[in-house]
């Protein structure tokens, strides 16, 4: 099954995917997929993690399998009758994600989703990202990247790239962060300011980042409070896309930089990011270039 989806960019929509482990039902935002394949039996991989189920080769490339009733502790059918890999891009890296069942796709608001309380998520360490009620049942959508980086941490941010930065100088550039992983946008401000910038502003999703830009323009400091935005793509109310569209429609507001960082980032979502007027995007590991793309942007060279 291939998706190919393709939304109009900027308009706050995503497209769900709906799945089954064991009994209960998940989401993946469809942008995140590259194909869906029935089951087929993995070939082990020795003194592997205990959620790394094997790998397969679908075409010419070896794909790693993940076992989602592994990780979230949940009871495996005796029979993988109607089981389907969920192939995936994401972070640069093709994984499968073995599931019960696939439902079928919903298109959705980022307004609709709900961030999960601590309750659900304590500390930042839940596994998901946002909670969506579809067809009056609650559909969890979860965290691929994190599920991802806990067994593999190389996929995650390479802080290493900023700690081998030579010595920088402190530099006051206003910075506005839309982020709505507490984990990454803690990351993301430790990051910078390790690269010398330290007038920081972070926000949890596209929506509280959109109404400080137009608190700080009605008050005249817009200019004083954000030189340069950084946004990631998906968030609850407010997705980064439409973010985006909304600083550069605005004519006070479009000379501002506006930086896409994303684990969504690849040649398709590009295309979208340029048409909606970003200034440079790239993709979640490459922490070390969004230093220097802030440097580039902001005349810090």
């Amino acid at each position: 099954m291939e998706t190919g989806i393709l939304l109009e960019s900027g308009t706050n929509e995503l497209e769900i995917l709906e799945f089954r482990v064991a009994n209960n039902y998940y989401g993946i935002n469809v942008a995140k997929i590259r194909e869906i394949i029935s089951f087929q039996t993995p070939t082990p991989v020795p003194n592997a993690d205990p959620r790394i189920e094997g790998i397969f080769m679908p075409r010419d490339e070896i794909i790693s399998i993940i076992d989602l009733a592994e990780c979230l502790h949940l009871p495996k059918p005796e029979t993988p009758t109607g089981d389907m890999y969920i192939v995936t891009n994401f972070n640069k890296l093709n994984t499968a994600f073995h599931v019960n069942g696939v439902l079928g796709i919903h298109r959705v608001s980022w307004s609709d989703i709900v961030k999960p309380d601590s309750t659900v998520n304590t500390g930042g360490e839940g596994m998901a990202t946002g909670i969506v009620r579809i067809d009056g049942k609650l559909i969890i959508i979860l965290d691929f990247e994190k599920i991802v980086a806990d067994i593999n941490p190389e996929t995650g941010l390479r802080m290493s790239d900023v700690e081998r930065m030579p010595h920088r100088t402190r530099n006051e550039t206003p910075i506005l962060i839309a982020e709505d992983s507490q984990l990454l946008s803690k990351m993301i401000v430790n990051c910078l300011e390790q690269a010398g910038y330290t007038n920081l502003t972070t926000t949890a999703n596209g929506k509280e980042c959109w109404d400080k830009l137009q608190e700080y323009n009605a008050s005249g400091e817009l200019d004083s409070k954000v030189a340069c935005i950084i946004t990631d793509i998906e968030m609850p109310q407010m997705d980064g896309h439409r973010l985006t569209k909304l600083v550069k429609e605005n004519g006070d507001m479009n000379h501002i930089p506006v930086v896409i960082f994303s684990s969504l980032v690849n040649q398709e979502m590009k295309i979208k990011g340029e048409q909606l007027g970003a200034d440079a995007q790239l993709s979640k590991p490459e922490i070390g270039q969004l230093v220097a793309a802030i440097d580039k942007l902001v005349g810090n060279e």
